[in-house]
């Protein structure tokens, strides 16, 4: 007997506006919304390779430091490129004590969330 990743829940102070980040960052769209938060993912909906984000509405900032990240990697730019587009879209550079010798780039998402962005390009699905 197997599992699959089908969610990621992520709580949030504003789900709508890490919505339209995410949906941009992404290529996900809303599947659906409710007074406790948003669903976002690809436009095939829930279930297939790629899983969803709930964006879950909390009324408390963030106390610390998440323990799980997000690594994205580029699909159809190079790495360069693909920094330039999610710094346009509100990610801002997050310092985590990296040495700037790493192929990758910390960032964080408009509430402070962080990720990060490989240099590895991949297929798109």
């Amino acid at each position: 007997m197997s599992v699959r990743l089908s969610e990621l829940v992520l709580n949030c102070r504003d789900p709508e506006a890490l919505s339209r980040f995410w949906c941009a960052v992404l290529d996900y769209v809303e599947l659906g919304k409710d007074d406790d938060g948003v669903e976002i993912g690809p436009a095939s909906g829930f279930g297939g390779a790629t899983p969803t984000i709930i964006l879950n509405r909390v009324d408390h900032a963030p106390t610390q430091t998440l323990r799980l990240h997000l690594d994205l990697s580029p699909v159809d730019q190079d790495q360069d490129a693909e920094l330039e587009r999610l710094l346009a879209l509100g990610a801002r550079p997050a310092d985590v004590g990296q040495t700037g010798e790493e192929s990758w780039h910390v960032l964080q998402d408009p509430e402070g969330n962080e990720f990060c962005l490989l240099r590895t390009r991949l297929d798109p699905l």
